[in-house]
């Protein structure tokens, strides 16, 4: 898939190799571009530019000339850039390459004692860590990510992380404590406006987000005629941005769905993420396709198996391409 690229040239520094606050800024907006990119188009295609606008940083890290405080920008700079080669390999479901591209971003910001970025990795590796199977291990980085911030003050970066310890917590079966966590997340939101401003990181937080956890944490749960009625407010409250996401809700809307009885509805619901998932390059979601696929299989219908044939026939499709 031919992706737009957005990720502007950097301009380059004079004869003397001087970098200064306006290659500071073009390169911040690359990252940015690379933000856009993966909330469009997921993290299969993007993840390749991202490793591209890493180098750059890094060369220009180490042939430049700067003052301390420039260097200590481009430093900074390159662990998030790392942090989010490391998300988009996740979202490709290249988990080895993940936990590479996290763990160099995690050196950076322990090395610059930044907490934001040190916020950002843990998080991101929660995440990652409740895919693979691993919610001790989720849960233990989400409240590593929170304590820091807790100390920050930014309600609603306090609410995505909540969030993500909500999600381990369900993984783990502990639905109480779990749903003491959303409803915190849900709360924090209502006060994201007060204290400190949120990381532009968090720009993908909101109703949407919250209603799609929800879902999530229902369904661990085996609440599943609870979690279609979130997962359809999800979908209903995503913004058309965001392809990747929407992607994403309607095929676990559609797993649902088809867990809660209505397996006509998952069905047709499964069928029709494939319209979303043709702009879409994530190997998350694709692994979410393919689960869907084989529970409909398993239904003794002649519905259920020709839509798990037609899903079947688009992954393998989709992973030869």
């Amino acid at each position: 898939m031919a992706l737009p690229v957005h990720v502007r040239p950097l301009t380059s520094p004079g004869a003397t190799g001087a970098v200064g606050t306006t290659h500071l800024l073009e390169l911040r907006d690359g990252l940015r571009s690379l933000f856009q990119l993966d909330d469009a188009y997921g993290g299969g295609d993007v993840r390749s530019l991202a490793v591209r606008h890493l180098r750059r940083v890094r060369r220009i890290i180490n042939t430049g000339t700067f003052p301390e405080t420039i260097g200590r920008q481009l430093q900074l700079l390159a662990g998030e850039i790392a942090e989010h080669c490391g998300w988009l390999y996740y979202d490709a479901d290249d988990q080895p390459n993940a936990r590479l591209y996290f763990g160099e971003a995690l050196t950076i910001a322990t090395m610059l004692r930044d907490p934001n970025l040190e916020i950002l990795v843990f998080s991101s590796m929660s995440l990652q860590a409740c895919h693979e199977g691993r919610a001790r291990d989720g849960l233990d980085l989400a409240r590593a990510a929170q304590e820091r911030a807790t100390q920050l003050g930014s309600a609603m970066l306090q609410s995505v992380i909540a969030a993500r310890e909500a999600r381990a917590l369900s993984l783990m079966s502990d639905g109480k404590t779990a749903g003491r966590r959303m409803s915190a997340a849900m709360q924090l939101v209502d006060r994201g406006g007060r204290g400190r401003p949120a990381p532009e990181w968090t720009a993908f937080h909101g109703p949407a987000e919250l209603n799609y956890a929800q879902g999530l944490l229902n369904a661990e749960l085996g609440h599943h005629d609870a979690a279609t009625a979130f997962l359809h407010a999800a979908l209903a409250h995503q913004e058309q941005k965001y392809g990747r996401n929407r992607a994403l809700y309607r095929i676990t809307l559609a797993k649902s769905l088809i867990e809660a009885g209505e397996v006509d509805e998952g069905a047709a619901h499964a069928v029709g993420s494939l319209e979303h998932l043709e702009e879409v390059e994530s190997g998350r979601v694709l692994r979410r396709l393919n689960e869907v696929a084989e529970r409909l299989r398993a239904v003794n219908a002649a519905p259920a198996r020709d839509a798990a044939a037609e899903l079947t026939e688009y992954a393998q499709t989709k992973g030869a391409a």
